[in-house]
């Protein structure tokens, strides 16, 4: 029971690891780059290479390891 719902809950966090990126790439990142003010070219770029990667990353890794059962306890 407790294997099924880690199966069912990676594909849910690999699912937020999809829609966190394009919110980091589409909403926050490149929108930013693209208005010509300075302080939203920096914040911008911060968030396409160096936050994006680490959120989206994060997330995915952790729903694939709970999707493959890498968490399942070995007896």
């Amino acid at each position: 029971m407790l294997e099924a719902i880690k199966k069912y809950l990676g594909l849910v966090w690999m699912a937020l690891a999809i829609v966190a990126a394009y919110y980091c790439i589409g909403v926050f990142g490149w929108p930013k780059i693209t208005s010509g003010l300075q302080e939203d070219n920096v914040f911008g770029w911060i968030i396409l290479l160096v936050l994006t990667p680490i959120i989206v990353g994060g997330l995915f890794m952790f729903g694939y390891f709970a999707f493959t059962n890498e968490y399942k306890k070995e007896e």
